[in-house]
């Protein structure tokens, strides 16, 4: 997992409370669980004026007009505004892997559903949680300015605006330390590699009978 660094990215916002899961990525793009290639498929329903199913070429969909990231001031966006309840529905690992895919880093909202805000950790997207006012600040500047960023510093926990204003989250310190170091599971399970191969010599020397 990539290492989580400050950056200053383009802002997307998704003016909508309660999306869902099933909303996010569609259920009949599940079937795969490579966690790449979903994020052509990212709101699916709401991107394409024409029902989508796995394979289909992009590029001869018919996109919405209307939605949101197809608006050309909001491609290469790698932070996602979002409104209350963000990710509830059902638990799909793939919601997260699809907003990855797409190239969002970050999302910020007042609030959101338990398992999409652990998922997000998991993978390396940064889920930030500050206030429904400061959340319709935001909208109305990221509105109001075409190119609108903010910037994100996980180590000071600050969200920060170009005019200067500045927002502090909270996040858990063991997941905050996960992101920084660029470890997930699997990562955390190898920074004990060698105590690992310990225990399993040891045991080997103790129990050999469990091993012929």
């Amino acid at each position: 997992m990539e290492k989580f660094q400050p950056f200053s990215g383009l802002v997307a916002p998704m003016d909508r409370a309660n999306v869902d899961t099933d909303a996010i990525i569609p259920k009949q793009f599940l079937k795969s669980i490579k966690r790449s290639g979903f994020g052509q498929n990212l709101f699916d329903e709401w991107r394409y004026l024409d029902h989508g199913e796995p394979g289909m070429d992009a590029a001869q969909r018919q996109p919405n007009p209307e939605f949101v990231l197809n608006k050309l001031r909001y491609q290469g966006a790698q932070i996602l505004l979002a409104r209350a309840n963000f990710g509830c529905g059902s638990s799909r690992e793939h919601a997260p892997w699809s907003l990855q895919d797409y190239g969002f880093r970050v999302i910020i909202a007042p609030s959101f559903a338990d398992i999409f805000f652990n998922n997000c950790f998991k993978i390396g997207i940064l889920p930030i949680i500050l206030s429904a006012e400061i959340l319709d600040q935001l909208f109305e500047q990221v509105n109001a300015a075409e190119g609108y960023a903010l910037t994100i510093d996980l180590q000071a926990q600050t969200v920060s605006t170009s005019n200067g204003d500045v927002f502090a989250f909270e996040v858990d310190s063991f997941r905050k330390h996960c992101l920084v170091n660029g470890l997930d599971e699997i990562g955390l399970t190898l920074e004990k590699a060698e105590k690992i191969k310990q225990f399993e010599q040891q045991r080997r020397e103790q129990q050999p009978w469990l091993f012929t």
